[in-house]
């Protein structure tokens, strides 16, 4: 009896350990940038060794990402729209968004520049120019920030690419890293945050043909998902996490981050 009972406590503490590890992990739903880029890589470990939390991420566009975290599928959500992001805290589904950092967007293109927006920083009009002259374009269309921000910038340009959708303008409904892909196979320009094409491996000839435009910020922000829509969101870990994502340390975290001895994201989370 008293080998049963024995056995019977070491099991139920077996399993409040297992219980209590498994509360110790959260899902963040992110922008697919910040996974390409190797961010994650670097931050999670310093971020787990501190707290104990493990950070597992699905990396999807932000459209996507703001789906799933609305259907309760995560615990944080971090991505790039900020106008969807306000409206995804508005509807209640987060509880607060904070400014988390920045860096841009840039197009890039073959050497041969067949549109020859090359060294321009007028993102609108080196866009009618490609329109004009027809050039191939790679757009992700997949409802991501990426493709929103292309979308608003094609809007201010005066052109719609959706009447050239399967000529010269070409939607690979993937991500940054698979579109970047089709667009250098098809010889197509491509506009991709710049971590990303940093991080990048197969530019082969492609170089970065328009930049330095203020339109092509790319801001990046945290929401914790609210425990009033989704019941199960682990309330403090994730706030544990997004509250250190912002913290100094975690900015400083975010800052060191480099790929070929350039900077990925600037930090500018508002000081605490």
């Amino acid at each position: 009896m008293f080998g049963k009972t024995l056995m019977a406590s070491a099991a139920a503490l077996f399993l409040g350990g297992a219980a209590w590890a498994q509360d110790q992990s959260i899902i963040v739903q992110s922008t697919t940038s910040t996974a390409n880029s190797g961010l994650y890589d670097y931050l999670l470990p310093i971020f787990q060794d501190k707290t104990g939390i493990q950070v597992n991420v699905v990396a999807v566009g932000t459209g996507q990402a703001i789906k799933n975290a609305q259907n309760c599928d995560g615990d944080v959500l971090l991505v790039h729209a900020k106008s969807s992001e306000e409206k995804f805290v508005a509807a209640g589904f987060g509880t607060k968004r904070t400014d988390l950092m920045y860096n841009d967007f840039v197009i890039v293109g073959p050497a041969g520049d067949p549109a020859g927006v090359g060294g321009m920083n007028d993102v609108q009009g080196a866009l009618a120019q490609i329109a004009d002259k027809g050039a191939l374009f790679a757009s992700r269309g997949d409802d991501s920030g990426t493709h929103k921000k292309e979308m608003a910038l094609w809007g201010d340009s005066g052109f719609d690419p959706a009447a050239a959708s399967g000529d010269w303008y070409r939607e690979t409904g993937s991500g940054m890293g698979a579109t970047l892909n089709a667009g250098i196979g098809m010889g197509a320009y491509v506009m991709t945050d710049r971590a990303t094409w940093i991080s990048f491996a197969n530019k082969q000839d492609y170089a970065i043909q328009v930049q330095g435009d203020e339109d092509m910020f790319n801001q990046y922000g945290v929401i914790p998902v609210s425990p009033e829509k989704c019941p199960s969101v682990k309330v403090e870990a994730a706030q544990a996490f997004a509250d250190w994502l912002v913290s100094k340390e975690g900015q400083e975290a975010i800052a060191a981050y480099k790929v070929a001895d350039q900077q990925l994201f600037f930090p500018n989370a508002p000081a605490n």
